[in-house]
Formats: C-alpha cells, sequence, structure tokens
C-alpha cells in the first residue's frame, strides 16, 4: 500500500514545484484534477490530448521523482439539469477518460451527479426521504430516466478505452452511499466502482470498515479525509446542515485533516480492513480542514499515516 495526494491543495505550485515537494515529503503517488470541481492546476489535458510526446515527458517527470500516478479526477454533475452545465461537465469526463487511456492510467475518478426532479427543472434535486410520495416519483425518474441511461453509455466508453470509473460516494448525489452505489454499479457496468472517501460516511451514521466489506472488490481507489462531528450541534440540529463549511463552531460536522476526528483506532483498523478485501493501492490524501492551512494539513496526514500504512504484503514466517 501506498501513501499520495489530491494535488488540488497545492494549486499554487506550478507542476514541477508540486512534484519536488511531494517526493521531498516522502509520498509515493499524486492524484490529479483534470477539470470540474477539483480544476486542473497540475496537468493541461488538451495539451497532452494532442501530443503523445509531451505524455511522455510529463509522466518522465513524474517518474523520476519516484512518483506514480494514481487516478485522474473529474469530479463533477454530468447529469445537471441544465444542458450547458452538464455538457461542460461530461464532456471534461469523456476527455479524462481519453487521457487516464492514452497514460496508461487506470481509474478515473468522479461523482454519479444528481439530475433535477423532472425534464423541466433548472437546478438537481436531491431526494433525502420517501414521503410525501412525490420523492419516490422523483427517484424513480431521475433513476429510469437519467441516471441508469447515462451511466450505461459512459461505462461501455470508459471500458471500451480500458478505464474503470472510481466514485465517490457523497451526499448531495445519486450515489452517496453503499447501497447508492452498488444499484449503480449493477444497473451500469462492473468497471464501476468506489473512490472509497470515510469522511462522508462518518456524518451520514454509517461504519466505513462495515461498507468497505460490504464494497469487497469494487474499490479501485481511496482518499484519506476526516470528519469530526460535533456532539451538541448534532443533537440539537441533527447531521443534515446547509449551514457554511467556515461556519465551523455551528456546524453538526467538519471535515478535518487525517487523525482529527475518530481516533487513531479507526485509521489502524481502517487500513488493515483494506489489506483484508484485497485492496493494495494508494491511500490518497484529501485536505478540506477549515482550520489548518493546506501546507500545515498535509504534512500532518502524511506524519500521521506513515505509522499506520501497511507497506509489505503478508509473506511466509520463518521461525528460529
Amino acid at each position: 500500500m501506498k501513501l499520495g495526494v489530491l494535488t488540488v491543495l497545492l494549486g499554487s505550485m506550478s507542476f514541477d514545484e508540486m512534484i519536488d515537494y511531494v517526493s521531498k515529503l516522502g509520498l509515493e503517488a499524486i492524484e490529479l484534477g483534470t477539470g470540474n470541481y477539483p480544476g486542473s492546476s497540475h496537468i493541461n489535458v488538451k495539451e497532452l490530448l494532442s501530443s503523445d510526446q509531451k505524455i511522455k515527458e510529463y509522466k518522465a517527470k513524474v517518474k523520476d521523482k519516484g512518483l506514480e500516478i494514481s487516478a485522474l479526477s473529474c469530479h463533477g454533475n454530468p447529469l445537471h439539469p441544465d444542458k450547458g452545465i452538464a455538457e461542460a461537465y461530461h464532456n471534461t469526463h469523456r476527455d479524462t477518460i481519453l487521457l487516464a487511456s492514452k497514460m496508461g492510467i487506470e481509474t478515473v475518478i468522479n461523482f454519479s451527479g444528481c439530475p433535477g426532479g423532472s425534464g423541466k427543472d433548472k437546478y438537481p434535486n436531491w431526494v433525502t426521504c420517501p414521503w410525501p410520495d412525490d420523492y419516490l416519483k422523483i427517484l424513480q425518474w431521475q433513476w429510469e430516466e437519467r441516471i441508469i441511461p447515462y451511466w450505461k453509455k459512459e461505462a461501455k466508453f470508459a471500458a471500451g478505452h480500458g478505464i474503470r470509473i472510481a466514485f465517490e460516494m457523497h451526499p448531495g448525489f445519486a450515489v452517496y452511499n453503499t447501497e447508492s452505489l452498488l444499484k449503480l454499479r449493477e444497473t451500469c457496468g462492473d468497471n464501476l466502482g468506489a473512490n472509497f472517501d470515510p469522511s462522508h460516511l462518518f456524518w451520514q451514521g454509517m461504519d466505513p470498515i462495515m461498507s468497505l466489506r460490504k464494497l469487497e472488490g469494487f474499490i479501485y481507489h481511496v482518499h484519506a479525509k476526516d470528519c469530526r462531528i460535533d456532539p451538541y450541534n448534532t443533537k440539537v440540529n441533527g447531521v443534515l446542515d446547509t449551514k457554511s463549511y467556515s461556519d465551523e463552531i455551528n456546524r453538526s460536522w467538519i471535515f478535518r485533516t487525517v487523525g482529527y476526528g475518530p481516533p487513531e483506532e479507526f485509521w489502524r483498523d481502517f487500513v488493515s480492513t483494506l489489506r483484508l478485501i484485497g485492496y493494495d493501492g494508494v491511500l490518497s490524501i484529501e485536505h478540506e480542514d477549515s482550520l489548518m492551512s493546506s501546507a500545515e494539513g498535509l504534512k500532518k496526514a502524511v506524519q500521521f499515516l506513515k505509522g499506520i500504512i501497511i507497506k509489505e504484503k503478508p509473506g511466509e514466517m520463518y521461525w528460529a
């Protein structure tokens, strides 16, 4: 298992500065944003797609620093009811798949997206309860008319280029928990799996360890990000919280750097469970902690995870 980083948090650095900095931190992999929500500060997708030589040079720079590229990320909402917005997200998604294929990168990360509540809506409509019955009708329409048709087509396109799509389970989108991820995979394609980020599961009341076990074989990539549940605010207002992320003291939960949420025991169990279910890929640090700088958050996460990550595969033991 290797330790890496989603380089979006180092967006103020040039590509050369970033890979040098990451290498000196002792990391082994980088996850690159190619546009949409993550942005594309360290990679020019169009430029690389137009030149095999530039791809070769780009990959050589990464390799020379002792790094590998774990995934390309284009988190967006290609199901957005505004056709112009949806098309922009879709085009970035398609270009990312094409580039990943050319670069020999197996995994592209995305959100599942969220349609409107009907063909006439202007904004996404995320359903969180089954009653009144209107909400179930919305869900049925979304899955049958938008979600399944779109992702069946995209799963086939990705498979044709040797790519698997890793969805981040994120509230606000069709795939937000274990059940919805499995539904998308079962209805749309077996090259669809998870970019597993436990931070989005904590505040929903899920147990990430149990979710990992349920998704055995379908974990394609992993984010290392924490979440701190505020016991007072949660008991008063519950976990559904629309207050600004910057209003930390009043929110029911906030994202934290790894090690500042659940006890260390959780992360030891998390890494061990990944090994138990056969995942031996990259733990990619994602920083969205509003209480500390990107540099501080990244350094703390690296230090914390280096003592937890399992580096070696089990082998035969010899006793004296």
